[in-house]
């Protein structure tokens, strides 16, 4: 039987299986057709890999996120200030 070749992105998937959506490590063996084995083995290269990079991904968001709000808040500010300047020259 030959050594199967399996992609670092499935190896990452079959991880985030057992380590975020907390799949037991023999059902996701059997599932994909990979021995228990090699899933703790890809665990413990891919696991703190894969968190870390879920946790960059998610700083990365949560910096866009604050800077679309401060956007947002100051073109609001701005907009209350002309609404009453204009319903102040309406009187």
């Amino acid at each position: 039987m030959g050594k199967s070749n399996f992609t670092e992105d499935f190896k990452r998937d079959a991880v985030l299986q057992i380590t975020e959506r907390g799949y037991p490590v023999a059902e996701v063996a059997a599932r994909l057709g990979i021995s228990k084995y090699s899933l703790y083995e890809w665990r413990k290269r891919y696991g703190k890999a894969a968190v870390a990079a879920r946790d960059d991904e998610q700083a990365a968001e949560v910096r866009r996120l604050k800077r679309e709000l401060q956007r947002v808040t100051e073109e609001r500010d701005i907009l209350k200030k002309a609404a009453a300047y204009f319903a102040r020259d309406a009187k």
